[in-house]
């Protein structure tokens, strides 16, 4: 797995280099702003790249404009977004813009080593992986859409783990059920949020962009 990483937090950048490096993992590059990290693309191709949302001149959104230009430059990159704070805006669009192997995580996440590999290696495999305590807020959050009120506690369970990018088997897995009861809250779940077979759309794709993106009222 070639990896470039884009960081301007020199401790926290040399850090990561460290330790995925300690894993086996080859970091081809590093850079501290935008335009040293697309050179970086450019010149290496790497599977994966960890980008930090914010990012100079103006430390707002330039991490995350240079990561959707990097999958511009070189379609099918991975991307595992670092952010300081839980910044719910960029976690419903990141999901929005659809493709795979897309990720948004904390950056208190790297510190759980295991967690963080985790992660990091289902995005580049193609996955998705949401932070969960960003699902964590989004689903205390009051909600007016009534659709999600017809889901049972465990079927909200099921969709904030499938929010955070868990497959079937790791859902199971965490809430001590079987595949066979995952595949049928899901199936529930679909039902529940109106969610009929399409070929133009992923339904599983489509439940997590509703939960994540019901409005706050204000």
């Amino acid at each position: 797995m070639r990896i470039v990483i884009a960081e301007d937090d020199v401790l926290l950048r040399e850090g990561l280099a460290l330790l995925l490096r300690a894993e086996s993992l080859d970091v081809v590059a590093t850079a501290d702003n935008p335009t040293t990290f697309l050179a970086a693309v450019d010149a290496h191709c790497p599977d994966v790249a960890i980008v930090d949302v914010r990012m100079p001149p103006t430390h707002t959104d330039e991490g995350i404009v240079a990561a959707v230009e990097a999958r511009r430059r070189q379609p099918g990159l991975a991307v595992l977004v670092l952010s300081a704070y839980v910044e719910q805006a960029f976690a419903t669009d990141l999901l929005a813009r659809g493709g795979a192997g897309l990720g948004y995580l904390l950056k208190e996440r790297v510190g759980r080593v295991e967690e963080f590999l985790v992660a990091l290696r289902r995005v580049a495999g193609g996955g998705t992986a949401i932070d969960p305590d960003v699902v964590a807020q989004l689903l205390v959050r009051s909600r007016p859409d009534t659709r999600l009120d017809r889901l049972s506690p465990r079927e909200r369970a099921v969709l904030a783990l499938m929010a955070e990018g868990l497959g079937n088997a790791a859902i199971a897995e965490r809430l001590f059920v079987t595949d066979g009861a995952v595949h049928k809250h899901i199936r529930s779940i679909f039902a529940k949020l109106d969610l009929a077979p399409t070929d133009r759309t992923d339904r599983r794709v489509a439940a997590v962009l509703h939960y994540l993106n019901t409005p706050t009222p204000t």
